[in-house]
């Protein structure tokens, strides 16, 4: 594996997911600034991935992954479980939508 292109890849990834938490976040009111999306980002993949280190791929290790987000979010916004719920929907609804576009459009 190439590492420069694994270190493009996240960084990559970590705009457009900054970017997307920062919108949801705003759109639902909230202060922080684009420094809280780019720490939810941060601590989102990193909990994702400890949970995969650890429990393996499958429904566990995302089900424990998506409760530690939410606690992550919650600290982060100084939000409650629901909104923090209502911020991951969203979020996983506008990627899942961006993520969907480039199948639709075809080749450039």
């Amino acid at each position: 594996m190439d590492i420069p292109i694994v270190i493009l890849n996240f960084v990559i990834s970590m705009v457009v997911s900054s970017i997307i938490i920062y919108v949801v976040t705003k759109l639902l009111n909230e202060d922080e600034g684009l420094g809280s999306a780019v720490l939810a980002a941060l601590a989102g993949s990193l909990v994702y991935s400890l949970a995969y280190f650890f429990l393996g791929t499958g429904v566990l290790a995302a089900g424990i992954g998506g409760i530690a987000w939410l606690v992550v979010l919650g600290s982060i916004y100084e939000i409650g479980w629901l909104k923090a719920l209502l911020i991951a929907f969203l979020v996983w609804f506008v990627v899942s939508v961006l993520s969907f576009l480039p199948t639709v459009m075809g080749p450039l």
